[in-house]
């Protein structure tokens, strides 16, 4: 960043939006009540078996399974078998 945009920022504040949104102004506006009278009927869907960690392992059953085993495969094709096809060499 160019010191003079820096020296720019710090004395003249945030660049204005050229929309003339404000986004702080907007949430002040929507007028959510601090207290949910539903907050106590959601909250099963954030914890124990519905919480994001869980939700994120359960999303691919198996592919941890399935990764150890194709890389056990791709070990085994690479030490133990042979390759037939002898490339550069011409057939006759």
């Amino acid at each position: 960043m160019l010191p003079t945009a820096v020296l720019r920022a710090a004395t003249r504040g945030p660049k204005p939006n050229i929309t003339g949104f404000n986004m702080r102004a907007f949430k002040e506006a929507t007028g959510q009540p601090r207290y949910d009278p539903w907050e106590r009927n959601e909250a099963w869907r954030y914890t124990g078996t519905f919480s994001r960690w869980n939700r994120f392992k359960n999303a691919f059953p198996g592919l941890g399974i399935a990764s150890v085993a194709f890389a056990g495969y791709c070990g085994y094709e690479y030490f133990f078998l042979e390759d037939e096809h002898h490339h550069g060499e011409e057939h006759h």
